[in-house]
């Protein structure tokens, strides 16, 4: 059974940091692509990074570019999303999804339940 759970959000103030992790299982990341995405409150969710399943295709939205780093660790399974710099704006639900092989952020298959970053002093 294909599961996807984020962890690691919290309250963080302006300035921050905070690293994501989603633990994937049921399947191996050698085949699957592995999206981060955000919702924020009254907004459309948007996506904020990916990798794909070579590991070495990495893509970020400009809302993270130089802020925002993904990586994986094959063995653990689990794909992070480091995040410093942080703003009030990157308030949201951060959700990781999967799909086959490379990333697209309109076409993933699987998706977690997310978990939330709050930005704030």
């Amino acid at each position: 059974q294909v599961q996807l759970v984020e962890s690691g959000g919290d309250l963080v103030q302006p300035g921050g940091s905070l690293r994501l992790a989603c633990a994937a299982s049921g399947f191996s990341l050698d085949y699957f692509a592995i999206g981060w995405f955000r919702q924020a409150p009254g907004k459309e969710r948007e996506g904020v990074s990916c990798i794909d399943s070579s590991g070495r295709d990495i893509y970020y939205a400009d809302s993270g570019k130089g802020r925002f780093t993904t990586s994986r660790d094959t063995a653990k399974n689990t794909v992070y999303l480091q995040m410093i710099s942080l703003k009030p704006e990157d308030t949201a639900v951060y959700y990781c999804a999967a799909r086959t092989w490379a990333c697209s952020l309109g076409g993933m298959t699987y998706w977690g339940k997310g978990t939330l970053v709050t930005v704030s002093s």
